[in-house]
């Protein structure tokens, strides 16, 4: 099993540091060095946890870092490293001395976000923000394009030798389909019903019989 976080120890404060607890830290860092964050508070009389007086002091009691608010040029930098890093915010704060990352991070959200908007630029791709306003008018914009895409296909007059020409150029255009021819329907011999030969007389054989025996059609016999 892992060690449990030092936060989870009991009798650990958790709420607002105190004068006497900066006071505590700041005397034993400087006697002693960061060291193993996770067991200086004990060291150092604390009742916190590691986690808690290593942010403490980074973020607030370390002595190289600046006070007040940021600069002209610290804003142009963030804006510029943003660009390039994202929300790399440690990187970001290892590039301005004095200043903290997570400080870097809030006074991005609550400043520097709303001053590239009102310049009318993404805060993430730093690219000008396309508007409701701008997406209407790029669309008005394009209402002229004739999309029509119906296909027309212009033939000669069938009249003179211009008819000839098309005739022989388009023949399954110009050629109408044949029309159906009669449907043949099968004969019914009664004379082969009544058992007479195929080579004696029948006056129900039609002239193109084969006189073949071919089956019953509807309990007579038929040929074709």
């Amino acid at each position: 099993m892992g060690r449990s976080p030092c936060c989870d120890q009991p009798h650990t404060n958790k709420g607002a540091w105190t004068r006497e607890e900066d006071d505590r830290l700041v005397a034993y860092i400087q006697a002693h060095g960061e060291g193993c964050w996770r067991s200086l508070p004990k060291a150092a009389g604390l009742l916190r946890c590691g986690k808690s007086c290593r942010l403490r002091w980074m973020n607030y009691l370390r002595p190289d870092l600046k006070r007040g608010n940021f600069t002209e040029e610290e804003d142009e930098l963030i804006v510029k490293l943003h660009a390039l890093l994202g929300n790399k915010w440690s990187v970001i704060a290892a590039r301005l001395p004095g200043r903290t990352d997570n400080e870097i991070k809030n006074y991005w959200n609550t400043h520097i976000k709303r001053k590239l908007v009102g310049q009318g630029l993404d805060p993430q791709t730093h690219r000008p923000l396309v508007t409701r306003k701008d997406e209407i008018s790029s669309t008005d914009e394009g209402g002229d394009l004739d999309l029509d895409l119906t296909i027309s296909l212009r033939l000669p007059a069938a009249s003179g030798n211009g008819g000839a020409n098309w005739r022989a150029t388009w023949p399954e255009v110009a050629t109408p389909p044949p029309p159906p021819g009669p449907l043949c329907a099968p004969t019914i011999c009664f004379c082969y019903h009544l058992g007479f030969r195929s080579d004696q007389a029948c006056s129900c054989q039609p002239a193109s019989s084969s006189g073949h025996f071919h089956g019953y059609y509807t309990g007579s016999l038929y040929k074709i």
